[in-house]
């Protein structure tokens, strides 16, 4: 390597690898020119593929979903339908005729279903409530 003239020995193998390393590095990055265009190229179809096959599948989910409310809505009418028809049968039985005994007898029935009250105003021949007024004022003088 040193001599002792202070030169540097250079061997013919050393330069033989140098060359071939430098050689090496020119060839991958003239491989690199070419291939990395083929690459981008190939990148953006795959990608574009994986775009058409999401934009596919949501499409489908969306006819799926619109089956499904199309489904929904015939149940929903046939339902309306048959609940025209009870109400119809309910009506021919009492032979068209609702007395205001039988529409008493219905708003009373419909109170039942409300769990939570604890007075319930029933109407008078007249149709209005029954106030509670005069309770309060009677417990006021029994006091």
């Amino acid at each position: 390597m040193y001599n002792n003239n202070n030169q540097i020995n250079v061997s013919p193998s050393l330069i033989k690898g140098l060359l071939w390393g430098v050689a090496g590095i020119i060839v991958i990055i003239v491989a690199m020119a070419f291939i990395r265009p083929w690459y981008n190229v190939w990148s953006q179809e795959m990608e574009g593929k994986a775009e058409f096959a999401k934009a596919e599948q949501n499409r489908k989910i969306k006819i799926e979903e619109a089956r499904a409310n199309l489904e929904a809505e015939k149940l929903n009418a046939q339902a309306e339908i048959e609940r025209a028809k009870g109400a119809a049968e309910a009506i021919r039985i009492e032979n068209g005729s609702i007395t205001p005994t039988y529409i008493q007898y219905l708003w009373v029935r419909q109170q039942a279903d409300l769990s939570n009250k604890t007075v319930i105003y029933v109407p008078t021949e007249s149709n209005l409530p029954i106030l509670e007024a005069t309770r309060l004022i009677n417990n006021g003088k029994q006091n």
